[in-house]
């Protein structure tokens, strides 16, 4: 044990040594916290919204102050025809058309029925899906009223009555974004510094000639190992610290399960992920060779872990592949713990699996180091 404090004590003052090293480990990750979780949202707002009008009545302007009144449509301005206003749209001045046709009020109120025609710019398809639908809520809300409105009063003996639903939403009350966006983000800062660390670290004493200085001392293979990744182990335990108290304090992310429960599946997650930095470093020469195959497996990582995207939308042969993904147990657990306030039983089939993980990524790690006494 004391040959292991020796290594872990040099470990640390290295560390400590490195000035340019210090801001990477601490304040870079929670810079990209606060503007990551700003940031990467799927809400959409400020829609650049334009209508034309050919109806001109109280009830196509009363549909236009629907729109004005909501807080995701910016209402740009008044087009006179269809091709102005698609000109309009190619130049980007504009996101959604809103063209009221002729009669609308007429038809309304002789046949009880209409149609509306919406041009929605939809180059990302993702925000045109959310943007439809909210047009159809205030369509929908402008339609009850109008109901009302054109009714006569003999229809009053046969109106139907309204079945209302209302709503409740679990875990997320307000709905805000932030709320699913911190935890998978303070999951990957932990991740990429840990990794990226760990795997740059024992490559840069292959580069200046001090690894093969330790090799041959009588240190053991095991001592040299944990001494070596223990620090990046505190360090990735340190960071989770101060993500979740800038996650409570800055974006009052709610932490409704144990915390305990959360230091304890994120002390072996990070074994995962600092074996596979030690593996990486043992097949590389240099740092930028680390650097590249870290972010090679860190990017297909992330973008199949059901942080951007549901797992649920993705073909079969994906969503078997993420089975192999360590970032999206811990994604998991850590939205489970945080927002559902679920218990170490409710996690224990992503800790298994974690568990198993850790002990594979080190032993390969163990047997790809090469020791010559």
């Amino acid at each position: 044990m004391k040959i292991i404090g020796y290594i872990i004590q040099k470990e640390f003052k290295q560390i400590f040594r490195n000035k340019a090293m210090l801001p990477l480990i601490f304040v870079l990750p929670l810079i990209q916290l606060i503007i990551l979780s700003n940031a990467a949202t799927f809400e959409v707002k400020d829609v650049k919204f334009s209508y034309i009008d050919h109806d001109k009545t109280s009830f196509s302007r009363e549909l236009i102050d629907k729109f004005n009144a909501s807080t995701y449509f910016n209402v740009i301005t008044e087009f006179p025809s269809e091709k102005i206003a698609s000109e309009a749209m190619l130049k980007g001045e504009v996101d959604v058309i809103l063209e009221i046709p002729h009669y609308f009020e007429r038809n309304l109120l002789k046949d009880k029925e209409t149609s509306l025609s919406v041009i929605i710019n939809a180059i990302d398809g993702a925000a045109a899906g959310v943007e439809n639908v909210y047009i159809n809520q205030i369509v929908r809300s402008f339609n009850k009223k109008a109901q009302v409105d054109l009714m006569q009063p003999s229809d009053m003996k046969n109106l139907p009555k309204n079945i209302t639903s209302i709503p409740s939403f679990w875990y997320n009350k307000t709905l805000n974004y932030k709320t699913f966006m911190v935890p998978g983000i303070l999951v990957l800062l932990v991740t990429m510094i840990t990794l990226f660390l760990s795997g740059m670290n024992i490559v840069r004493e292959k580069e200046i000639g001090t690894l093969e200085q330790m090799n041959v001392t009588p240190i053991k293979k095991h001592q040299f190992i944990i001494g070596k990744l223990f620090p990046f182990w505190v360090l990735g335990m340190l960071l989770l610290t101060i993500g979740l108290i800038i996650a409570r304090l800055l974006f009052d992310v709610p932490m409704v399960g144990s915390l305990s429960v959360m230091y304890l599946y994120t002390s072996i997650y990070i074994l995962v992920i600092l074996g596979m930095g030690l593996f990486i470093s043992n097949y590389t020469d240099t740092q930028q060779q680390a650097m590249f195959i870290a972010w090679f497996f860190v990017v297909i990582f992330i973008l199949m872990s059901g942080l951007f995207t549901p797992i649920e939308s993705m073909p079969e042969w994906a969503q078997f592949l993420t089975e192999f993904n360590p970032i999206k147990y811990y994604v998991e657990v850590m939205r489970m713990v945080m927002l559902k306030g679920s218990s170490f039983i409710d996690i224990l089939p992503q800790f298994t699996k974690t568990l198993i993980y850790a002990f594979i990524m080190n032993g390969l790690a163990v047997w790809s180091y090469k020791k010559t006494n």
